[in-house]
């Protein structure tokens, strides 16, 4: 069991400002839709998005005039070319989006910006042939105790720890699909060595990933002792859900590329 990550959810206040600056700023265009009795879910991602690159969900519950952003929820990264941090980002200020970080305050290798609802969207660089422009790099959760966090992901997902930065105070681990493709997402685990804990928040939604079978699947992640929260008995065998151990979701998702939609209803 060793799927790529589908998409990254985020919830958010006003769908449509948020589909404005996503689609105005990042070029991303609306890939699908799904209009609920009381929410709707849109799918966006880059243009000519690689078949194994993720997508991102914005969720929006009607009558929801503001989300909380915890802080267990880190941010997004998005891709841009090696040697053309700086343009971008003086793109996106030209364009009226705030300056939060610089590339200048990150060093030069990297910066950060933030969407309406205060959701940070990191901003990094990658070789052509790692994803198109603006496409999701790797999507950043905090965790509360670093070992369980990576036996969560490389027992129960089957995922290979690719890379990791610590310094004095924090780490940061980075996780794929074993054989993944250089566009797929990867998921970055943050601990922070104080002993610190975190609260999720309703802004931040959950990490999905695509399974070949998810009935099997569900119950691989059970022999595993994975937290059985939403099985897909529960949700009409559409999907199903785990958690992580600080309270992460995580939806399996088994995807039909021959489907007339994106999404399983």
């Amino acid at each position: 069991m060793d799927g790529i990550v589908d998409h990254t959810m985020i919830r958010v206040s006003d769908l449509e400002e948020s589909l404005e600056w996503y689609q105005t700023h990042l070029d991303y265009e609306e890939k699908d839709r799904h209009e609920g009795e009381d929410f709707t879910l849109v799918y966006l991602g880059p243009e000519d998005m690689h078949d194994d690159a993720a997508l991102l969900e914005l969720t929006h519950n009607h009558g929801t005039d503001e989300v909380e952003i915890g802080d267990a929820w880190g941010h997004i990264a998005v891709r841009v070319p090696e040697g053309e941090l700086e343009a971008y980002y003086e793109q996106l200020m030209d364009e009226g989006v705030a300056d939060y970080r610089d590339p200048e305050s990150c060093g030069g290798h990297y910066a950060f910006v933030k969407d309406p609802d205060g959701h940070e969207v990191e901003i990094v660089q990658r070789s052509p042939d790692e994803g198109a422009l603006w496409s999701i790099d790797h999507t950043m959760i905090r965790v509360e105790d670093a070992d369980d966090a990576l036996g969560f992901w490389t027992r129960k997902f089957e995922y290979d720890e690719v890379g990791r930065w610590e310094a004095d105070s924090f780490a940061n681990y980075f996780l794929e699909p074993r054989n993944a493709a250089d566009e797929a997402m990867a998921v970055e685990l943050t601990y922070n060595y104080d002993g610190r804990s975190y609260t999720q928040g309703d802004g931040w939604g959950h990490l999905c990933v695509r399974v070949d079978d998810l009935q099997d699947d569900w119950d691989k992640l059970q022999t595993r002792e994975a937290d059985d929260y939403r099985e897909p008995a529960d949700c009409d065998h559409l999907y199903a859900f785990t958690r992580d151990q600080d309270g992460h979701e995580i939806e399996l998702l088994e995807r039909d590329p021959a489907a007339d939609s994106l999404f399983p209803f």
